[in-house]
């Protein structure tokens, strides 16, 4: 399956008609713009081992398939991959990164670029939990002048970092003064295991709620493209 090209569009400029638009009620948004191989790629990377190969994917392979997974023969899952594109808050991106194993990172940089950013806001600002130094239970509601402080606070850092550009401070120092809420945008490619591994850590209820939402995104596409290696690599 052949991914959009996205050297013929406009995607992340000040031009892009899609930069503005809140998807699902947030602004993150994945998309799926390629891959290389199918279930079937992953059971003939198995079979070379006795010089065999299938032409069409039939009831065996999905045996293959679970006997793989099931004991952990991670490589032929390794034959085929995906890359993805990804819009996400600045705080999301670096959580995401820190997987390196069997996944390649290019992402929106600031230094090259000036365009207006965005600030991610959340629909619900969630509670510290009681119990946990990570995490978060339930909601806590702002207060009128909190909220306030808040709005303003984001504004007068665009209207810095614009103000810096004009006075014509380089971009990789104007960015300094721009919050982790900032949203940046990359191409992320991996093996299919390798994005498997992400999956299971980062669709975990004790991940934070916007790394989970890219998770379970990436998560969703991945099994459409890959629906019986998901099946059984992905922790029930």
């Amino acid at each position: 399956m052949q991914g959009k090209d996205y050297h013929a569009t406009s995607v992340g400029k000040r031009d892009d008609p899609t930069r503005h638009k809140r998807v699902d009620g947030t602004m993150i948004k994945v998309e799926l713009i390629d891959r290389m191989g199918t279930d079937l790629s992953v059971v003939n990377a198995a079979r070379v081992s006795y010089a065999k190969t299938k032409e069409v994917f039939d009831d065996k392979d999905e045996k293959l398939i679970k006997y793989l997974a099931t004991h952990e023969h991670w490589s032929p899952f390794a034959h085929a991959s995906m890359q993805f594109r990804i819009k996400a808050p600045v705080f999301v991106a670096r959580q995401l990164v820190k997987h390196q194993v069997g996944l390649v990172w290019n992402e929106v940089s600031r230094r090259y670029v000036d365009f207006p950013p965005e600030l991610y806001k959340p629909d619900a600002w969630r509670g510290r939990p009681v119990n946990s130094k990570q995490g978060s239970d339930g909601e806590v509601e702002l207060d009128q002048t909190l909220d306030h402080n808040l709005d303003t606070t984001m504004k007068s850092c665009l209207v810095l970092y614009n103000a810096l550009l004009q006075k014509g401070v380089a971009p990789e120092q104007a960015r300094m003064v721009l919050p982790q809420s900032t949203m940046t945008e990359w191409i992320w490619s991996g093996t299919v295991y390798a994005f498997a591994r992400v999956c299971n850590l980062r669709c975990k209820s004790d991940t934070q709620k916007e790394t989970r939402d890219v998770a379970n995104e990436i998560s969703k596409l991945a099994s459409e493209a890959f629906p019986y290696c998901w099946q059984y690599l992905i922790d029930k």
